[in-house]
């Protein structure tokens, strides 16, 4: 009797031993990550991509840089072309199940910068720019069969820089969101001779928009969850407007509606 017990009590062991479910991740998920930017008062600003890398692992503290695939090498982007909503896709990635730590944009040296008609070199001003390049943390879980997109945004009003001798140099101000974690904002500003700007701040950050000269219209993606101030920034003699207490969720975009500045 004793003997038979023991038999099962092995099966059941060894059952247990090579039936149960791993708990490590398994299969592969896609990242893609895609360049929009936050509008400025040129004719064009363009920039010189050279390499996009990210660090990934399927286990916490491993892994490495792996190179992702550009549609060439290098190649340039007018970050004006990509306001109000517009972007475009810099490359996408399969990679194991895992976790994503950080974000690695290389920059070349063929930065150019069109204003009133004419063109100007940008010279990068980053600390390892070049070599490293600009480095954004990430920390996203890859799940399997999920894609997971992210978005580089630039704000190209804050990273020209005018140098004081009538030249401008590239100081990028970037940030990243993904759709996982904000919400957006929206509306439509009239009259377009009011030539606004649109801001909205939490109190901690700023984020800004141009609407559209011939619509009026307006978006800001990659907004916090949270309560914000919405500012509309009139020239020409209209008078400028404030709507408060925007609330933002994740996923959703909060239309503010037509707002008609008056002089």
């Amino acid at each position: 009797m004793k003997a038979i017990r023991l038999i099962s009590f092995l099966i059941i062991l060894f059952a247990s031993l090579f039936l149960t479910p791993s708990c490590k991740k398994e299969g592969t998920s896609r990242l893609t990550v895609y360049l929009t930017d936050a509008p400025a008062d040129y004719d064009a600003v363009n920039i010189e991509v050279v390499g996009l890398q990210v660090k990934a692992s399927t286990d916490p503290g491993e892994g490495g840089w792996q190179t992702m695939t550009l549609p060439a090498t290098p190649v340039t982007y007018n970050l004006l072309e990509f306001t109000n909503g517009m972007e475009t896709l810099l490359s996408s990635i399969e990679l194991p199940a895992g976790k994503v730590s950080q974000l690695r944009l290389i920059l070349g040296d063929n930065n150019t910068i069109v204003l009133n008609g004419v063109t100007a070199p940008l010279p990068l001003e980053v600390p390892s720019g070049q070599e490293s390049g600009l480095k954004f943390n990430i920390h996203a879980d890859l799940v399997a069969g999920i894609e997971y997109k992210l978005w580089i945004d630039f704000d190209c009003a804050r990273s020209v820089v005018d140098n004081g001798a009538g030249d401008y140099i590239l100081k990028p101000v970037i940030r990243t969101f993904n759709e996982a974690t904000s919400g957006a904002i929206k509306g439509i500003v009239s009259p377009a001779a009011a030539s606004a700007t649109v801001q909205a701040t939490n109190g901690v950050d700023i984020l800004s928009a141009i609407p559209d000269p011939t619509t009026g219209e307006f978006l800001i993606r990659g907004v916090p969850a949270g309560t914000w101030t919405v500012t509309i920034d009139a020239n020409n003699g209209y008078i400028d407007q404030t709507i408060n207490n925007v609330a933002v969720t994740i996923g959703q975009v909060v239309d503010v509606g037509p707002i008609t500045l008056t002089q």
